[in-house]
């Protein structure tokens, strides 16, 4: 998926290395991609590719995905505790929530350089990236997520997206393992 897809060309806003690089993406046929590596997709990345299941308690909601990357969960914490400071870079980020009426409104930072904000663009990102999305339940058996992407070090302005997600009741997660790690030389791409 594209989360730039509703944007016009000329309206998506990259520094000029984050275009190069995501072109270089694509002219290789995504040879890079961190999932090809079995890691994780990133954020928004990974509510894009993968099921997931939202556990909610008083003070955390875990988000578990069904993907082939190891240890596919996010923590988000709504116990009032504000964004850290300097958080340790991952590829899932550190997240904060809060309930803006029927919306979670979900605050990420603290991610690596490493993962790609999106499948078909390979669109880049740097540890800057901050990303708020807002969960937002609009019937019965669907989703909207509210992207906005903030990484002023790839983007020349901040930048929105919105995924529909379809809703699974009363279905399990699957286990799921990668091993493409032990054929790299095999992946295509040039």
């Amino acid at each position: 998926m594209d989360l730039a897809v509703d944007l016009k060309p000329e309206e998506a806003p990259f520094q000029p290395w984050a275009k190069a690089l995501s072109q270089q993406r694509q002219d290789n046929l995504h040879k890079d991609d961190p999932l090809a590596r079995c890691m994780p997709p990133g954020v928004p990345r990974i509510n894009t590719i993968a099921p997931f299941k939202i556990v909610q308690t008083g003070q955390l909601i875990v988000v578990l995905y069904e993907t082939s990357a190891n240890s596919a969960f996010r923590q988000i914490f709504t116990d009032g505790r504000p964004l850290p400071k300097d958080p340790q870079p991952t590829w899932l980020g550190y997240s904060t929530g809060t309930w803006e009426g029927n919306a979670l409104k979900v605050d990420t930072i603290g991610f690596n350089d490493r993962g790609w904000i999106d499948t078909a663009i390979g669109h880049p990102q740097t540890e800057a990236l901050h990303v708020i999305e807002r969960f937002r339940r609009s019937d019965f058996g669907h989703m909207e997520i509210a992207v906005t992407i903030d990484d002023p070090k790839a983007y020349t302005k901040p930048w929105n997206a919105n995924l529909k997600v379809g809703l699974m009741p009363d279905t399990d997660l699957m286990e799921m393992t990668c091993e493409n790690s032990r054929g790299l030389e095999h992946l295509v791409g040039k």
